[in-house]
């Protein structure tokens, strides 16, 4: 529970995600609640279980080799564990959220509810590219980029994968 509150700070971008505490516990467990969390997502948008499936371990690949490739190259790989946890936690935070706007624009279509996933999309947007600018020592224009680079390999690329 303790970890929760310090990964929880990091939502209000109020700590360094490099000062989190180090625990491969944490980071599995964020890995399941991802799993299970994108999953019932993906399969109340699509209605096909199976292309949910693939689609959510394609996005889940990606993103651990996305993490690790990023930080192989900047030389940090020593500090993959709190960064994937951070990156995790913040989506799993924030599809805490998705869940019931999800389900509010299933049953009515709102025009409310796609202007709520907006700002949660932006939200954590703004989250991994703060935790890629603090992680990294990079200014925000180059973390921006890089995020922008991280959504469009994370998403658009298991999307785009999971059509084949």
């Amino acid at each position: 529970m303790d970890a929760v509150k310090h990964y929880l700070r990091l939502c209000w971008f109020d700590v360094n995600p490099l000062e989190l505490k180090k625990s491969t516990g944490f980071l599995r467990l964020n890995l399941v609640f991802f799993l299970v969390v994108q999953y019932f997502l993906q399969t109340n948008l699509t209605d096909d279980p199976l292309e949910s499936l693939s689609e959510v371990a394609i996005e889940f690949l990606l993103m651990l080799g996305f993490i690790g490739t990023v930080l192989f190259f900047d030389k940090k790989l020593r500090f993959y564990v709190q960064v994937t946890s951070a990156i995790f936690f913040s989506t799993n935070f924030i599809s805490l959220f998705f869940i019931p706007v999800i389900v509010w624009l299933s049953m009515t279509d709102a025009p409310l509810s796609y202007y709520v996933i907006s700002l949660l999309v932006l939200w954590l947007y703004n989250l991994v590219t703060y935790i890629i600018k603090t992680v990294l020592a990079i200014d925000w224009l180059a973390s921006f980029a890089l995020s922008l680079l991280y959504f469009m390999v994370v998403y658009l690329g298991a999307l785009s994968l999971g059509q084949l």
